[in-house]
């Protein structure tokens, strides 16, 4: 299903020029979500539009063939998560109860609490999934592509304000924030320690979001921690298809349950998939220890370096798309 209107305006066009300065975001200011019946909130920062050069020279260390060519692709504003979601919000929508019993405390009406009652929310995992690295602060992880989207609906029935994943174009983008080197803070490997949680520095688990320094757009934890998802199907050779002009969309859409794009990096990975360019297919084995048949929807269970931070766009779609966006039904597992 193709809906591109849902989607910020995305041109890629054929190019070899770099970066390219951001223009400024008219009226677009950093603000930070409320979360009605909680006490959660949620920091979204404002990232102008512009044009840059997408994947990475053949001439950087770790380069990957799906990372080429490059290809000039300019994006509008739009507004990107501080953080990556954390178990405290994203355990709101996955337990009702947990919900309710937030709402009570924050006396909430009943009204606005039934604004959410017919969220499709996911079944109940049969063993925590945080696996006793952190909870309260920490990035909620190993959820599928699909719960993520969903997550995004029960955010709006929440506060009326649309969100969603964002593409991979748009991630790159936040990512890179104005630079062209391999990561956002230059091309010295030497520095990640102080703007990653990777391998040689977690301690074999995630660490609670911000934990590092912010990128120069002030977006935190996008080197590592773990990875996110983006809207994207991932398409090996996608880059080709649009530097030959094949394909014109601003993204892939996703026709198939594997593999889809997260981008990032972990803190179970080393730095060179951690770079802002870096590419990583999701895979059945996300799901290797998950016992239903067929597998859950909702739950990866062996993805515990898997999460996700969400977009808004500048200028909201119409109900009816913001609608086919969020109504998607789950591909089935095997």
């Amino acid at each position: 299903m193709r809906l591109n209107s849902l989607f910020l305006t995305v041109l890629i066009t054929t190019g070899i020029s770099v970066f390219a300065h951001a223009q400024t975001a008219t009226g677009l200011a950093s603000y930070t979500q409320t979360i009605p019946g909680s006490n959660q909130t949620y920091a979204m920062v404002a990232i102008p539009g512009g044009t840059f050069m997408m994947g990475s020279p053949a001439t950087e260390k770790g380069h990957n063939p799906d990372e080429g060519p490059q290809h000039t692709v300019q994006i509008e504003p739009f507004y990107m998560g501080k953080y990556e979601v954390t178990w405290d919000l994203y355990d709101l929508f996955a337990f009702t109860n947990m919900e309710k019993e937030m709402a009570e405390k924050y006396k909430t009406t009943e009204a606005n609490l039934s604004k959410t009652d017919a969220t499709t929310r996911p079944s109940p995992p049969y063993v925590d999934m945080s696996f006793g690295m952190g909870r309260a602060g920490y990035p909620a992880i190993n959820m599928t592509q699909y719960a993520a989207i969903k997550f995004c609906a029960w955010l709006y029935a929440k506060t009326g304000v649309f969100y969603r994943l964002p593409t991979e174009a748009e991630w790159e983008y936040a990512c890179r924030a104005g630079t062209t080197t391999a990561y956002s803070f230059g091309d010295d490997v030497k520095k990640i320690d102080e703007y990653a949680v990777y391998v040689s520095s977690s301690g074999g688990a995630y660490k609670p979001v911000g934990s590092k320094k912010p990128n120069p757009f002030g977006l935190y934890d996008m080197h590592g921690n773990v990875m996110e998802w983006t809207q994207d199907q991932y398409i090996e050779d996608y880059y080709k298809q649009v530097d030959s002009g094949t394909v014109k969309e601003p993204y892939a859409p996703t026709t198939a349950l594997y593999p889809n794009s997260v981008r990032g990096g972990s803190w179970d990975d080393g730095p060179e998939v951690l770079r802002s360019a870096a590419r990583t297919p999701s895979a059945p084995a996300w799901k290797m220890l998950d016992p239903q048949s067929p597998k859950s929807d909702w739950w990866l269970t062996s993805a515990s370096f898997v999460g996700f931070r969400i977009v808004r766009p500048a200028k909201t779609p119409g109900e009816a798309d913001i609608k086919a966006y969020y109504d998607i039904k789950p591909i089935k597992d095997y």
